[in-house]
Order: C-alpha cells, then structure tokens, then sequence
C-alpha cells in the first residue's frame, strides 16, 4: 500500500489527500482546527462503484445476479474503492487529481477519478466513473466523518437541512421503497432534496460549514457520539437494484459535492 500523504494548502485551509489509503480524504483543517475524524477508516472516503448497502450483496445486470462480498453482513456496503490503493495523476499545491482502476471483486473494468481541489474557504471534491469496455450499473458519493465537537469546550455541531422526503427504512437498514415525511434524529437515514443537497453543519460560534451537490440523495447518519455523516450520492442505498445509473463507453457518471465554510 502506498504511504503517500499529500497535503494541500490555500489560506489557512490544509486538507490530507491519502492515495494508498482508499483515496480517502484524511483531513480537513481551517485555522489549524481538524473538522474530520482522525483514524484510518474516518476522514471522508469515497463510496464507488456503490453507495450505502446492497442486500444480500447482490444486483442485477441484465439477466445476470452480480454478488459481492458480504462486508457488513448480510449486505455489502460503501463500494470496494475504499479498501484499495489509488494512484497519484496530478498534484499541484491546491489540488489533487488521484485515479483507482476497478478490479476483482467488482465485475466490470472501468476507471474512477477523484479530483480533490481546495480554496481558502472551500474544498470541491469531483468523482467520475469510466468505462472502454462493457456497460455496468455504478454510484458515487462521499462518507466524511465530520467531528461533533471542535474541543475547547465549545458546543457540539448542528445539522439544518429541509429534505423533501425520508426514505423509510426497513429493519434491515435499507429503504423500502416508501418515502415518508422527514422525521427527527438520531439518523441512518436516505434523504431526497431534488433540488440538490444543501447540509448545514453549525459549531456554534466557531465555524458554519455547507455540504452541497447537485445530486438529489443525501444520507445523515449521527448514531455515535464523536462524528456525525453527511453523504451526498448519487442514488439511494441499495441504489445498483433500485434506481441503477449506468456507466457506459460514451457516458461516465459524475458527481460532485462543495463545502464551503465560514468563521462565526
């Protein structure tokens, strides 16, 4: 596995892009305060070629049922990016470019990008799925892992975002099918903002940070005491079944999501 560890910096912002670490985002610091959760399976990961959990670990493609390994039994979950080590294609002082070529569990060959850039009040993360040979199902989105509290006492983060709908979740932790009037916290919940995500994550009197995309799926998860999740995708969970995008030679799949923040 690599050990490269890249650092970007612009302003008083500093973000650790870790390649040989499932391309994940390590770190993000403004003003020298970490806003992630330190840890090798925290920070912010990508989630392709799947997003959430997949039941049974199995979808269709065509005719044909795909299985993959069962990493939260009795599902697969978050993709098989994340366990691998990407390359570095590009690395300037605020941006970085890394890539992950898909392999073995995941059954079709295609490329992913991650395009990590930085700016003194924003970092812009762009993922894009591509394929020269056979069409296939995919998803993208992100897993940050955003600290509750800064320390120094302050208060623990706020969540304010309006979604359309909840997806109701059946005991197995996927969505039925149903959509259902948003309901309160504590989340592990799929959540629908057609017109594209709009989180905001308030520390009181420290910092207002917005998580956006023009993708219409967000996931909140806030069940543990020392992070909470905001996870813009591109499809629901169990999504490769339910509401598959499709990968092919002339058309990637793209996404991308903003965070912009500012001092309180």
């Amino acid at each position: 596995m690599s050990n490269e560890h890249i650092t970007l910096t612009a302003g008083d912002a500093e973000v650790d892009v870790l390649p040989g670490n499932g391309g994940r985002v390590g770190g993000l610091r403004v003003g020298g305060t970490e806003l992630l959760r330190q840890g090798e399976r925290f920070g912010c990961f990508p989630m392709v070629p799947w997003c959430g959990r997949i039941r049974d670990g199995r979808f269709l493609d065509g005719a044909e049922v795909r299985q993959m390994p069962l990493n939260a039994p009795p599902n697969a979950i978050h993709g098989t990016a994340r366990d691998g080590a990407w390359k570095v294609a590009r690395v300037t002082g605020d941006e970085a470019v890394i890539t992950y070529d898909l392999v073995e569990p995941w059954p079709y060959a295609g490329r992913v990008t991650h395009v990590v850039a930085l700016t003194p009040d924003s970092l812009t993360l762009t993922m894009s799925v591509e394929t020269h040979g056979a069409s296939f199902p995919a998803q993208i989105g992100w897993h940050p892992w955003f600290n509750r509290s800064l320390g120094d006492g302050g208060e623990d983060v706020r969540l304010d975002f309006a979604p359309a709908w909840q997806e109701e979740r059946g005991d197995d932790h996927l969505p039925t099918g149903n959509r259902i009037e948003p309901k309160p916290g504590p989340w592990d919940d799929c959540f629908g903002m057609p017109g594209g995500v709009d989180v905001t994550l308030t520390w009181p009197e420290r910092l207002e940070l917005k998580v956006s995309s023009r993708e219409e799926w967000v996931v909140v998860y806030d069940e543990q005491d020392a992070a909470v999740c905001v996870e813009p995708q591109t499809g629901p969970p169990n999504g490769l079944n339910t509401m598959p995008r499709l990968v092919t030679p002339l058309e990637p799949l793209e996404a991308t999501t903003l965070w912009s923040w500012r001092r309180l």
